[in-house]
């Protein structure tokens, strides 16, 4: 049998079905990974740059976009680098470094998410309490709150993970996760604290999505009643609404699969379920929040005024 002190590699079986079109996924690829950068970036720059959006909210988006370049370089560049691999093995702890930062970025995801609807509740339901509330003390705690929690509990789920006995080398993915990781164990009774810790991140996240269920049932009890508070409903609460569902769903279909999903399915049809989630959202949301909030569409029009 091997185990961890034998295992130092693993083999990326997902890659297989790239091998016959890879210089033209490299170029789709790598165009796509520099629309990301360019358009988190250029959400991320223009926020820091306007002191008119040194706000709790753009605040908070300025976050949910690093956090978004955070997750994209977890993947892209490894993946485009793999591309061009004909062995498709990566070694044993850039497996688990990948494992941390792709599981970490949908956590940290998801809180960041709890934290914007916990502002846009205060804004909209709350809004005498607001600048009394969200100061940027509080914004800051709120931040390091989604970050600091998920690294701490990815920490401890990838620490015991690399003490397990493997006896596998082959995952079926085009990039590492934990999950995946914890599977080709050895012995089942040797992952039952990694089951325990698992249970207990997914109690958290979907306290988190419980609480922002929570948050938006006021905030539409609220909307119903006031027409200014519906068009602040739709200029600022719509653009998390799309980034939620998109992520959840991503995220979703991902989780569904690797647990319960049948292996007859297409390889290519797995790997487009398992890179949703850093696929459609790291795109999606600076445009969803680019064009749809005011004050942000208003200085990128200045910005490319000037240009021109």
């Amino acid at each position: 049998m091997a185990n961890v002190s034998v295992v130092r590699m693993f083999l990326l079986s997902g890659l297989n079905e790239t091998m016959n079109y890879r210089i033209a996924i490299f170029s789709l690829t790598l165009l796509y990974y520099c629309m990301i950068l360019v358009f988190n970036i250029s959400i991320i720059m223009i926020i820091i740059l306007d002191q008119n959006l040194h706000e709790p909210m753009y605040i908070l988006l300025c976050s949910f976009c690093m956090n978004g370049l955070y997750g994209t370089t977890g993947f892209y560049p490894k993946f485009l680098l793999d591309l061009f691999s004909s062995s498709h093995q990566t070694s044993y702890e850039c497996c688990l470094l990948q494992a941390f930062v792709m599981n970490s970025f949908a956590c940290c995801e998801l809180s960041i998410l709890a934290v914007m609807a916990y502002d846009r509740y205060l804004a909209i339901c709350r809004p005498l309490h607001y600048q009394s509330v969200m100061t940027k003390q509080k914004v800051s705690q709120l931040i390091c709150f989604s970050w600091f929690t998920p690294f701490c509990i990815l920490s401890i789920n990838i620490l015991l993970t690399s003490r397990l006995k493997l006896c596998g080398v082959k995952i079926d993915r085009l990039y590492c996760v934990n999950w995946v990781i914890v599977k080709l164990a050895c012995y089942v009774s040797d992952t039952f604290l990694i089951n325990v810790t698992v249970h207990f991140t997914m109690t958290i996240y979907i306290s988190h999505g419980l609480f922002i269920f929570w948050t938006y049932m006021h905030l539409i009890r609220t909307c119903v009643k006031s027409k200014d508070d519906r068009v602040k409903f739709m200029q600022t609460c719509v653009p998390h609404l799309v980034s939620l569902v998109t992520f959840i769903v991503a995220v979703l279909f991902d989780f569904m699969y690797m647990r319960f999903g049948s292996k007859d399915l297409p390889q290519s049809h797995h790997n487009f379920i398992a890179i949703e989630f850093v696929l459609i959202p790291p795109v999606m949301n600076p445009l969803v929040y680019g064009f749809k909030l005011t004050k942000i569409r208003n200085r990128i029009s200045r910005s490319y005024i000037f240009f021109k």
